[in-house]
């Protein structure tokens, strides 16, 4: 029955859950409800006739406390009551809290809550006032406190899910540092610095040098003086910051040219911002408040409540006038000002877009000259296994391997690593390719035979052919003979066979030519062991057929070009060498097939010459 006429004047927030009232007296908990009261819990700290809104900590804590009750498994079937007593003072505090838990967590509007707050038999609230010492001027209402949580709630100014109460609290007193977030990230108020750290009459004083380490990890860039000058502002140049003095007396309002050099230094500074005057308050909520209309169009009464809650005992007497006088025209330059900055952006977006369609006609009108694009020649030892990823040179070579095969071009087959890896040979394979016309003095291979067999090569066979194809091994004439040293024994088990169209000046039909169904192609094993000096090979080194299936083709009586040096793109071993290690089995083939047809003319005309002399 007692329950029943508790809840008769009380407000409703959850059906049959959450209720806040007025009490004359202490009540007791039943089986049914539970009671609970934070007059005596959440105090404000005034400066002179200032009792409130309360600062932003205790708001924290109020929730946390609600939450935990309407979760609690022992008052699931209760209904709560919050309750507050006729002093009007904390009557408005207890009707904040409840009010703004209700508007953060409860999603529901401000006025739905202060409708809610005032239904039943409860009287109007106490307004809150400034922190001023004579008369009130303005009037603060609950209302207005409501609306600006959920302004500042809508553009993510405080996040009770990750709010750290106790930086809060902690920075917010004097001795360290008395200072608060209005715009977390953005615009800072806090105590104006002295030129030595110190206590004074019991109250601590701190030289700009205190705040250095704070306002480096938290971005400021930008420190702004509105009072006269008590510190040297270059302690903070010096320091990396940038400084600013915009004095106007304490206790009134800034002009409209300091204004809008404050809002231009705000909109301009490349990190948070740091305001203060002498105590932090007037001066700085005022300038503060004027860039919350501007930017985020909050009214005089939100941005006065907010920064309030954030830092109680802001904006003091006329100022507060001032801040109701200036939000229209702040309202119209925060509307030119993001109407600037839309054209902006899109005239910005409408550059990106020609540059982008200027650098998509220059990609178009490029073309690519495979004369300049073929791979250079590079040391083997060069490549590590994690060298191996994706580059510029394997995106090329990927879309050239995309091109059709020239026809006039068989690959051979051969010994191909596994991807992603070298694998070394004992002895590398050098393949000899023929003309099919009138033969040139010397045998050569096509520009893509060393690209395509580059991994086939030994690190061995590169390090043993340093210095076989050195500049001094070279010659203008392009029809230089191999070195005299390359002097092979020639070998029973070695007949050369000569392709079709291959003649060496004899025609096809010639008798003197050697037998057709004999390989005359061979390799010659290149290791390490095998080379006895710079220019030289070992006589005993084995010379082994090899049985091929195809030939490359050159086209028929064009000289050869120079053999001149080549230079790779990597360190180490010069490109050249490994380019070059093909035309060592040229050089061996050619001198044993000289060799040999020499060897069977001196037979036959041993032979004729016998049979001429034979009566």
């Amino acid at each position: 029955m007692g329950d029943c006429n508790e809840l008769l004047g009380a407000s409703e927030f959850i059906k049959d859950r959450l209720y806040f009232a007025t009490l004359r007296s202490k009540p007791k908990s039943t089986a049914n409800t539970h009671f609970f009261c934070t007059d005596e819990e959440f105090i404000y700290e005034n400066f002179y006739a200032d009792f409130g809104p309360l600062n932003l900590a205790m708001l924290y804590r109020y929730c946390c406390k609600l939450n935990k009750k309407l979760k609690s498994f022992t008052l699931s079937r209760k209904r709560i009551i919050h309750y507050t007593s006729y002093d009007q003072r904390k009557r408005a505090n207890a009707a904040f809290l409840i009010g703004a838990y209700a508007v953060i967590y409860l999603k529901r509007t401000p006025e739905e809550v202060y409708r809610a707050l005032i239904s039943g038999t409860n009287v109007s609230y106490l307004p809150f006032r400034d922190a001023a010492f004579g008369n009130c001027t303005y009037d603060l209402t609950i209302l207005d406190c409501l609306q600006g949580i959920r302004k500042a709630l809508q553009h993510g100014f405080f996040d009770f899910e990750n709010f750290d109460v106790e930086e809060y609290e902690h920075y917010e007193r004097v001795e360290n540092g008395d200072f608060n977030w209005i715009v977390p990230g953005k615009l800072l108020a806090f105590s104006g610095p002295h030129p030595k750290s110190k206590i004074e009459n019991g109250y601590p004083l701190h030289a700009p040098e205190a705040y250095f380490s704070y306002f480096r990890q938290h971005n400021v860039t930008d420190v702004v003086r509105l009072n006269k000058k008590i510190y040297e502002g270059q302690r903070f140049t010096d320091a990396g910051f940038e400084h600013h003095n915009l004095f106007f007396e304490d206790g009134t309002t800034p002009s409209d040219l300091l204004t809008r050099r404050f809002l231009h230094i705000c909109e301009s500074a490349k990190g948070a911002v740091a305001v203060h005057c002498k105590a932090g308050l007037g001066r700085t909520g005022t300038l503060i408040g004027c860039y919350l209309m501007k930017h985020y169009r909050f009214t005089a009464p939100e941005a006065i409540a907010w920064i309030r809650i954030c830092r109680p005992g802001s904006i003091i007497g006329p100022q507060q006038h001032f801040l109701e006088q200036k939000q229209h025209s702040m309202w119209v330059q925060g509307d030119l000002h993001q109407s600037k900055q839309k054209q902006q952006q899109l005239r910005q977006s409408r550059q990106q877009e020609r540059n982008m369609a200027h650098l998509i006609s220059e990609v178009d009108d490029m073309s690519i000259d495979s004369t300049i694009l073929k791979p250079p020649s590079v040391d083997e030892n060069e490549f590590r296994e994690e060298d191996m990823i994706p580059t510029q040179g394997d995106k090329l070579l990927a879309l050239k391997g995309q091109r059709n095969p020239r026809s006039t071009v068989t690959v051979l087959s051969g010994i191909s690593p596994a991807p992603g890896t070298i694998s070394p040979l004992k002895s590398s394979k050098a393949h000899l390719f023929l003309s099919s016309s009138t033969a040139p003095r010397r045998l050569t291979r096509t520009p893509s035979s060393s690209a395509g067999n580059l991994k086939s090569f030994s690190p061995r066979l590169a390090h043993s052919l340093s210095n076989l194809y050195d500049d001094n091994n070279f010659n203008d004439d392009d029809s230089s003979t191999p070195p005299s040293s390359f002097a092979p024994s020639p070998s029973p088990a070695l007949t050369p066979v000569l392709p079709s169209g291959f003649s060496f000046g004899y025609t096809s039909a010639d008798p003197r030519l050697p037998p057709s169904h004999v390989n005359f192609n061979q390799e010659a094993d290149t290791n390490l062991n095998s080379l006895t000096g710079a220019n030289t090979v070992s006589t005993n080194r084995t010379v082994r057929p090899m049985n091929r299936t195809g030939y490359s083709l050159f086209s028929g009586g064009r000289p050869n070009p120079r053999r001149g040096p080549l230079r790779g793109g990597l360190s180490g071993f010069p490109g050249r060498y490994l380019s070059r290690s093909i035309p060592v089995s040229d050089h061996l083939a050619i001198f044993v097939i000289s060799v040999t047809l020499d060897f069977h003319s001196l037979l036959l005309l041993f032979s004729f010459q016998f049979s001429n002399s034979i009566p």
